[in-house]
């Protein structure tokens, strides 16, 4: 992401007042709020609807619960899930996913482009501590629009799962145990994607630095193939440092349901602890090879799609300038 002022707006030929607003409307790759928006919309959904098999058989992975048998292996998972549900099983819960992943990811990206633009500098355009900070920010956000929907896709990627669908989903988990039981996984989620999305956004953004400065002259030319080999490493590094939290994130959204067990509280403390005892710390990384193998193309999509939609409504703008504007 080219970190340089608005080009659209010539101050000189606007007065005060429109000049302000221009700014509030615009950040540095002059884009409109809604088109970053939209951009991350467009990426989220691409991302997760692309690779949803694999984040499917890492919850089977991480909720299997049965203490006479050992944790099932990846290839194990996805030949059981075929067998039983056939492969349209893989895609089970993708309707609840769609639902929370394009809102979530159009405030995930909206409030990192806001965010960065308000926490770098002219004297450090490319501060890593300022790109982890907004993608904390962002993440927070995108974390309170995602949950629900986050806990109705991970109850039905189950095996066995009882729900017939997402408003079966949604309207027993009211009944039976309350609003409630859509955000217990909300404070885990926050504190396993704070440290994710601060690795993510920091590596993703040191790692494109890098290829630029490697290759400076096909940099143009090869922006989407750059924009996905950062993204790769950045969400595969992020997904190995925080898989022990995703488990715990997993096992409170799916507490109580096939078999699954029942935590007295959220606390995170109190989940691990159980955890070790019944699985040892075995039980704390399980499910890590789907979780690489998702986040790393996963990311690899996500961002080059949304650098992809960014381009695009930079050269509609371009388009929509008007001449005395242009000049």
């Amino acid at each position: 992401m080219a970190d340089a002022s608005p080009k659209f707006h010539r101050p000189d030929l606007l007065p005060p007042a429109a000049t302000a607003a221009a700014n509030l409307s615009t950040t540095h790759d002059g884009l409109a709020f809604w088109q970053y928006m939209a951009a991350g919309s467009i990426a989220g959904l691409v991302e997760h609807t692309s690779m949803f098999p694999v984040d499917t058989l890492k919850t089977r992975m991480q909720t299997h619960s049965l203490p006479c048998h050992p944790p099932p292996g990846l290839r194990r998972v996805l030949l059981s899930v075929i067998r039983t549900d056939g492969f349209l099983g893989l895609y089970r819960g993708i309707g609840a996913m769609g639902l929370g992943a394009g809102p979530a990811h159009a405030a995930y990206f909206s409030i990192y482009e806001v965010s960065k633009r308000l926490l770098l500098t002219e004297d450090h355009p490319n501060n890593p501590a300022a790109h982890a900070a907004a993608g904390v920010l962002a993440t927070v956000a995108s974390d309170a629009v995602f949950t629900p929907m986050d806990t109705v896709k991970q109850r039905l990627q189950m095996g066995s799962s009882p729900y017939k669908g997402v408003a079966d989903c949604v309207r027993r988990v009211l009944k039976e145990e309350g609003i409630r039981a859509f955000y217990a996984s909300y404070r885990t989620t926050v504190l396993m994607n704070a440290p994710f999305t601060a690795v993510h956004f920091s590596t993703y953004e040191a790692a494109k630095r890098g290829l630029m400065e490697v290759s400076p002259e096909s940099a143009d030319d090869e922006r989407l193939l750059m924009h996905a080999t950062a993204g790769a490493a950045a969400g595969a590094l992020a997904a190995a440092v925080t898989t022990p939290l995703d488990v715990v994130k997993t096992q409170l959204q799916c507490q109580g349901v096939c078999g699954c067990a029942k935590f007295s509280s959220s606390s995170i403390t109190d989940v691990i602890r159980a955890i070790v005892h019944r699985d040892g710390y075995a039980g704390l990384i399980r499910g890590w090879k789907p979780r690489m193998l998702f986040h790393a193309p996963a990311a690899a999509i996500c961002w080059s799609t949304y650098e992809a939609s960014k381009s695009f409504f930079k050269d509609l703008n371009d388009r929509n300038v008007p001449p005395y504007e242009a000049g």
